[in-house]
């Protein structure tokens, strides 16, 4: 443990942001996750509702991860590529046969 009085607030600093960017971690994963089972439903049933399900669950998602990308939690170019894939996965559902 550090000695110098500076040094053992930055040690307090770093563990509670490194907690705030554990909670925007997690709370972009479990929206991908319910964004990716709208998906599913969709595709197991697709009704025009399920679609909008899945749209609505996509804008929550990309706001989500477009948050955790502007507090610095994640880097821009992670965010867009997570954002890509999750648009991939509902074109390649929704697209003409």
């Amino acid at each position: 443990m550090a000695n110098i009085k500076s040094a053992i607030k930055r040690v307090e600093i770093a563990e509670r942001n490194r907690l705030e960017n554990k909670a925007y971690k997690s709370v972009v994963k479990t929206m991908t996750k319910h964004y990716l089972q709208a998906v599913q439903t969709y595709t197991s049933e697709p009704t025009p509702e399920a679609l909008a399900t899945a749209q609505a669950k996509m804008s929550v998602t990309f706001s989500k991860i477009d948050k955790a990308v502007k507090r610095g939690v994640i880097h821009r170019n992670t965010g867009a590529r997570k954002k890509a894939r999750l648009a991939r996965v509902l074109n390649k559902v929704t697209a003409p046969a």
